[in-house]
């Protein structure tokens, strides 16, 4: 065993692009899961300092974060690689893009939902998440990102060059410098 092995992976930047939105589907994963216990601690804690901290920061990375991995996806991603996709896989790629932006779309939607008993909750006031929203935008989310995992990204990392790959990142790192 190699010294490096003990000690963890840093963070990918925004200078691996790819690597970026698999670790940002990680992100959203332990932002479901606080969701999912916001949900169960809020009947018997109400809106206390620790459930406002936990919607704040949900709220926080649904707003920002979040959005930005869409636009990462939808303007520079997926642009990519519909323009290096050879002939014969064009319509299966069409397909597979079409379903993401669907599925951007319907997250967007339920998000939008949600926040607004989030903000309620982030602000110390008595509110309640439905757990059945919850877990349907818990459900949706998660299901989304195995679908990008197992289709999109192997994809991007057969077909991007490195060309490409560094355009991405830079549209990247723009769009996080660029105010809001």
């Amino acid at each position: 065993m190699s010294a490096d092995s003990l000690l963890p992976r840093p963070a990918p930047g925004l200078d691996e692009p790819l690597e970026m939105l698999a670790a940002c589907h990680e992100r959203v994963r332990a932002q479901l899961d606080t969701l999912s216990k916001l949900v169960h601690w809020l009947p018997e804690h109400g809106a206390d300092a620790q459930a406002a901290r936990a919607a704040s920061g949900v709220i926080r990375y649904f707003d920002l974060a979040a959005v930005n991995h869409h636009l990462d996806e939808e303007k520079d991603l997926l642009p990519a690689m519909l323009e290096v996709v050879p002939p014969a896989e064009k319509a299966r790629l069409q397909e597979l893009v079409r379903r993401v932006l669907a599925e951007h779309l319907e997250l967007t939607a339920q998000w939008h939902h949600l926040r607004h008993s989030l903000t309620e909750i982030a602000e110390g006031r008595p509110a309640t998440l439905a757990e059945e929203e919850v877990e349907r935008f818990n459900n949706a989310y998660r299901t989304h990102i195995r679908f990008e995992e197992a289709e999109i990204l192997p994809w991007a990392e057969r077909m991007l060059g490195a060309e490409a790959l560094a355009k991405i990142s830079g549209h990247m790192t723009e769009r996080r410098r660029t105010p809001a």
